[in-house]
């Protein structure tokens, strides 16, 4: 065990306090939002390593919750909702989180701007940067400027480094990789940190701003992912305690995790865009062991990248043919792992 170790909180489920607090929410959209107002934050607010840079949208209040509520029952407000998710589509996760806050932020009136793009004054008008989000909120502020928003929805998973890749011991950030192994934690927040949370500083974004900005932080919310049950985090990384976690596993490994209760379980294959709350979907999308392994067969034959699972349970008194998700984990193809090593090696040698 590490010295100085935070253990990922087995005892908090996510997926658990979801369904408790939002019972009645069967839409997709209204969830997806509920969740990004009310999850846990990725990153710790008052770890000393953000230097109070990290955004938080602190507990929802019961007048938010019975807007969320009102996203479901009426039908103008839902209406409202799916019209603004429609306006240009998008097949990426990142965007479609935004839409989502951005539609919140509308509606309780703080926001000023979002996606403003920085150009500089040259004759390419290269894009320097662009502003997430611009909002204000006279509660949190005296109102004498904006606050700056970078705005992330991050998947990782961790494969753990070896000591000689790592000599100091500790679990480096960049530990957690992406699925894709194109992105990982480290490099993400170091991004924020000290190229986009800088971008109102830059001269050509006086030029654009309606108002000074008079603070710059990130809101990252999302999901991390564990080969084993519990793994020790270092207070140092910033990362929340109560984060919202799962799994990782190849498909060999995940039939024997569920050996002798697949009978009881229901499986499905979430796209991306359903990445974000916990599923609650019909039992006909699900699978059961043997179906689930053939489609993850076919899945990495076509494209050798990590499949999100929603491993549910069945419906209950009242519940109709809903099930509901109680873990969730990736489910990387033959190789995907010896890949992530290999990544991880290289990007903490080159730090």
């Amino acid at each position: 065990m590490m010295a100085d170790a935070r253990e990922c909180p087995a005892s908090v489920n996510c997926q658990a306090r979801f369904h408790e607090r939002w019972p009645a929410l069967r839409d997709p959209h209204a969830r997806a939002l509920a969740w990004l107002l009310d999850a846990p934050d990725l990153m710790a607010a008052d770890a000393p390593c953000w230097e109070g840079r990290i955004a938080t949208l602190g507990p929802v209040s019961e007048e938010v919750a019975a807007w969320l509520r009102a996203l479901e029952q009426d039908p103008q407000l839902n209406r409202q909702l799916h019209d603004h998710m429609a306006r240009q589509p998008s097949a990426r996760l990142g965007r479609y989180a935004e839409k989502l806050l951005g539609f919140y932020l509308q509606q309780r009136r703080q926001l000023v701007a979002a996606n403003l793009q920085v150009r500089n004054d040259g004759a390419t008008r290269e894009t320097l940067g662009e502003f997430d989000f611009l909002v204000r909120r006279p509660h949190i502020d005296s109102g004498n400027g904006l606050e700056h928003w970078e705005f992330a929805t991050k998947f990782y998973l961790l494969e753990q480094v070896s000591p000689q890749s790592d000599p100091s011991g500790e679990l480096p950030p960049d530990a957690f990789v992406g699925p894709n192994l194109a992105d990982s934690l480290g490099r993400k927040m170091r991004k924020i940190m000290q190229q986009q949370l800088m971008l109102s500083r830059h001269p050509a974004a006086a030029g654009v701003l309606p108002e000074p900005v008079v603070s710059a932080q990130a809101l990252v919310k999302g999901w991390l992912f564990y080969r084993e049950p519990l793994s020790s985090l270092p207070p140092a990384m910033g990362i929340s305690a109560d984060h919202c976690h799962g799994f990782w596993s190849d498909a060999a490994a995940l039939r024997e995790r569920y050996a002798g209760q697949s009978g009881q379980l229901h499986f499905l294959l979430l796209p991306r865009l359903e990445w974000l709350a916990p599923a609650r979907a019909d039992i006909g999308r699900t699978l059961g062991m043997d179906a689930l392994q053939e489609a993850l067969a076919a899945r990495f034959n076509a494209e050798p990248a990590p499949v999100m699972l929603a491993v549910c349970r069945g419906p209950e008194e009242g519940e109709g043919n809903d099930v509901f998700e109680i873990e969730r984990g990736f489910i990387v193809p033959d190789g995907w792992q010896q890949r992530a090593a290999e990544h991880v090696r290289h990007t903490v040698i080159r730090i």
